[in-house]
């Protein structure tokens, strides 16, 4: 697999579904889809991490399939609402070292 930035994935993403007439589904749509895909990854996590193991019958996925479908949604829904993730992403990490900073505890003070 090659390494590819936010925007590339989200051009990528764009290119893919610009060639159907459909074109993106509607936001709610996109939610109701994404709902989905995080109920299926918490699935995953349940049976990699919690008590309920998986039926013999259910079909092998991966925690990397389920991740990946999230994140396809979430381009989706991204590129339909004309959002930069990129941009989204630095907005978050602002906060986080801003609003947040005190918030945890450093490892060289928790390791004193």
């Amino acid at each position: 697999m090659s390494e590819r930035s936010m925007k590339e994935m989200q051009e990528e993403v764009d290119t893919y579904i610009s060639q159907f007439k459909e074109g993106y589904f509607s936001p709610l749509a996109m939610m109701a889809r994404m709902t989905e895909e995080i109920g299926e990854l918490a699935r995953e996590v349940n049976h990699s991490y919690g008590e309920k193991p998986k039926k013999d019958e259910e079909e092998a996925k991966s925690m990397e399939q389920e991740i990946g479908d999230v994140l396809f949604v979430m381009i989706c829904l991204a590129n339909s609402l004309n959002i930069d993730l990129d941009e989204a992403f630095d907005l978050v990490m602002h906060k986080f070292k801003t609003r947040d900073k005190n918030r945890w505890t450093p490892i060289e003070e928790a390791d004193k």
